[in-house]
């Protein structure tokens, strides 16, 4: 009889550590592991951080660099290899450097970036998650040329605190009328733009793109912004159009429907990370998270499905940025569950100095379902923790930063 294989299918963070967990969990068989880019593993964070300010291509590399041995893991490494198709009834992995076999599959293609209509080929315009992507936009830093980032998300608020950093002029353009739409509602967003003006950014809100010309941005009331690079973050979407056809059902986002086991709705197909939608039991509704925390958190899941040990993914969301000298870490979900709607925030110190602080959000019942922390760490690390206990605090001891979080119950 052959030797058992599962066949990982991505080799960014979530692909990466599905090989480690299996392993760990006791793995005994075949392990491949597949990526499109010819680079070893590598870590996506860096790319928006020290990447773009190394000094070579070596240095960025170096950076982002994933410390993990694949030979002492007895992996095959199969890179510069891409994943065109999926029979599977036949268990078939197709490639364009022809198929592969496999008693388990695993998808951990992650997440491509949204693009502007119109832009694909106009120079310098950049788009941000590989490291190919992050080496071409690091020379404009290093020329200390000018940036025009297009979206105020997180992508947007990173790159624009390196260029700045590197010296570049900056701007900023936001469609929505306040930084990090989508993400935090504006009475905790907005203070965060004395920190573009602190850093000699300049922050555009409430300003639309209309075109995207060789080395300039218009926007719909008309200016026009010279800008040696265009670097586009406005979100993105699981990677996942070669399943088409291959019987995977994918969601209305285009994640791949996964259970609460991270089980594709095929024998022995799994999927993780930012390709990968689950059912949340803790929030009553199907989870698409495109964060670090949860592409490092399912492959324990999905590795003790293999090993027929199945396990359920449903963590706190977690995750974190790093913008103008500040550490930014936010856990939870607001909105969602049957708190939604009805939330009260409280702050703990003032979102609108220079100091730490941190915004709590407590369900009608006290119980705190999401809390964002701003150079608070320990905030972030022990409310994380009443989250998932769902623990009731006191509001009135919640708002005073002097008092620990966990100090605060009820």
């Amino acid at each position: 009889m052959s030797e058992r294989r599962v066949v990982v299918v991505g080799a960014g963070l979530a692909g990466v550590q599905t090989v480690v967990e299996l392993r760990g969990q006791g793995w005994g068989g075949a392990v491949t592991l597949l990526g499109a880019e010819p680079h070893q593993p590598y870590d996506r964070p860096p790319l928006s951080k020290a990447a773009l300010l190394a000094p070579d291509d070596e240095s960025a590399l170096h950076a982002a660099a994933l410390d993990i041995d694949f030979a002492e893991l007895d992996a095959e490494l199969l890179l510069g290899r891409a994943a065109t198709g999926l029979d599977t009834a036949r268990r078939r992995l197709h490639t364009d450097a022809g198929p592969l076999d496999y008693d388990h599959l695993v998808l951990a293609t992650g997440a491509e970036p949204v693009t502007l209509p119109g832009t694909h080929d106009v120079p310098g315009v950049h788009l941000l998650r590989t490291l190919d992507d992050a080496r071409a936009l690091r020379p404009v830093l290093a020329a200390r040329g000018s940036v025009v980032a297009v979206g105020a998300g997180w992508i947007g608020a990173e790159v624009a605190t390196a260029a700045a950093a590197a010296g570049c002029r900056v701007t900023v353009v936001e469609a929505a009328h306040h930084p990090l739409p989508g993400a935090l509602p504006p009475e905790i967003s907005e203070p965060t733009r004395r920190w573009y003006e602190a850093a000699g950014a300049e922050l555009r809100t409430g300003q639309r793109v209309t075109a995207v010309r060789s080395g300039e941005v218009e926007l719909a009331d008309g200016t026009v912004l010279g800008a040696d690079a265009v670097l586009v973050g406005v979100g993105s979407r699981p990677a996942t159009g070669w399943l088409a056809g291959s019987g995977v059902e994918l969601a209305a986002d285009g994640s791949v429907s996964a259970d609460a086991g991270l089980r594709a709705g095929v024998p022995d197909v799994y999927a993780v990370g930012d390709c990968a939608s689950y059912p949340s039991a803790r929030y009553g509704r199907r989870l698409l998270v495109h964060h670090w925390d949860n592409a490092l958190q399912g492959p324990r899941t999905v590795a003790a499905g293999i090993l027929g040990r199945p396990a359920v993914h449903d963590p706190v969301p977690y995750f974190w940025s790093e913008q103008f000298g500040r550490h930014v870490q936010y856990a939870g979900r607001r909105g969602e569950g049957p708190a939604a709607g009805d939330e009260t925030l409280v702050t703990r110190g003032e979102p609108a100095g220079d100091g730490p602080w941190a915004a709590c959000w407590l369900d009608s019942a006290g119980r705190l379902v999401a809390v964002l922390a701003v150079d608070q760490p320990r905030d972030l690390t022990q409310g994380r923790r009443l989250i998932e206990r769902g623990t009731p605090l006191d509001a009135r001891l919640l708002a005073d930063p002097s008092v620990p979080l966990k100090a605060a119950v009820r």
